[in-house]
């Protein structure tokens, strides 16, 4: 695999868990201020920043492919490594799609453990892991190592992770234990490098984004068929919810864009490069408070989290 077909990959990466909303209507689309980096990565050293976890108080977790680390970012944008997660037997690249090992999707549970996702090819080592308060990450759910595990969010009692090489989402105890397909919808596969990618739980169903087919689908959580919501979005990174209603912000990372994506599947633009925005991977709603991830994987080198107020 050329090296641009894998940093054209590892900029596609991500996930974050979001927090479910009432649907109703609200006059007006939301809109974005006082936006400010809150924290530098060190991009050189593979710090590309993939995926977010709030976290009490203002901070957050952060994934970062290619350095297969975890971070946390304080309040006042201090860059602490968590975990960085050894290579596989020979140091071999042999994940699906991506070539590299790669740390993707993080989550924090309700008890302060944060879980990530770490696919590897090979070594035994694909899967959901857990970093508990010891400081020392487990492997909790196995997955098999031709998956590329990309965004988890977890459910309740339940964990759900899209795979992004065979479109599909998959399911495990939030315990621990082994993982099960949960949908392998047609509208979640690939067309030709990556399929589902965000995944967030609303309004009674599962979301996910397609990056190669730019959409975003709706599944009851009781199961059934994808419904699409939006086209139009190709490249389509990671997405959260407003609060009001279906609106939702994505990551638009092929075209580092953030965008507002109305209920009706209308999109518009509310950050660009012009604003800074280099390979925008991540999104996350937190109350009045949105964090965005940019991974400057295709342009750019400054790899960073953006905080801003939302005001709808």
């Amino acid at each position: 695999m050329t090296a641009h077909r894998t940093a054209a990959l590892l900029a596609a990466v991500l996930l974050v868990a979001g927090a479910p909303a009432t649907a109703r209507a609200h006059p007006g689309p939301s809109r974005l201020a006082d936006v400010r980096v809150l924290a530098h990565f060190d991009r050189a050293a593979g710090q590309a920043a993939e995926s977010i976890a709030p976290q009490p108080g203002g901070g957050a977790v952060i994934g970062m492919i290619p350095a297969r680390q975890v971070v946390r970012v304080a309040p006042d944008g201090a860059v602490q490594v968590l975990v960085t997660m050894p290579l596989p037997p020979g140091g071999g690249g042999t994940t699906p799609v991506v070539g590299a090992p790669v740390v993707t999707g993080v989550a924090r549970s309700g008890s302060g453990d944060v879980y990530f996702l770490y696919s590897a090819g090979q070594g035994a080592l694909t899967g959901i892991w857990r970093l508990g308060r010891s400081g020392e990450p487990r492997l909790v759910v196995p997955l098999p190592a031709d998956t590329m595990p990309n965004a988890l969010v977890i459910d309740r009692d339940r964990v759900l992770v899209t795979d992004s090489a065979d479109g599909r989402i998959w399911q495990a105890p939030l315990r621990g234990g082994a993982a099960s397909v949960w949908s392998a919808d047609p509208a979640l596969a690939p067309d030709g490098f990556f399929g589902a990618n965000g995944l967030k739980i609303h309004d009674g169903a599962v979301w996910a984004s397609n990056s190669d087919r730019g959409t975003i689908v709706r599944i009851p959580v009781t199961g059934g068929r994808a419904e699409v919501r939006a086209t139009g979005l190709a490249g389509i990174d990671d997405f959260d919810f407003t609060g009001r209603g279906d609106e939702i912000l994505a990551a638009i990372n092929q075209a580092s864009e953030l965008v507002r994506v109305g209920a009706d599947g209308s999109h518009d633009t509310l950050l660009d490069a012009a604003d800074g925005m280099q390979g925008t991977t991540a999104v996350v709603v937190r109350g009045h408070r949105v964090y965005v991830t940019n991974g400057a994987n295709l342009v750019g080198n400054d790899s960073n989290l953006l905080v801003a107020e939302l005001r709808r």
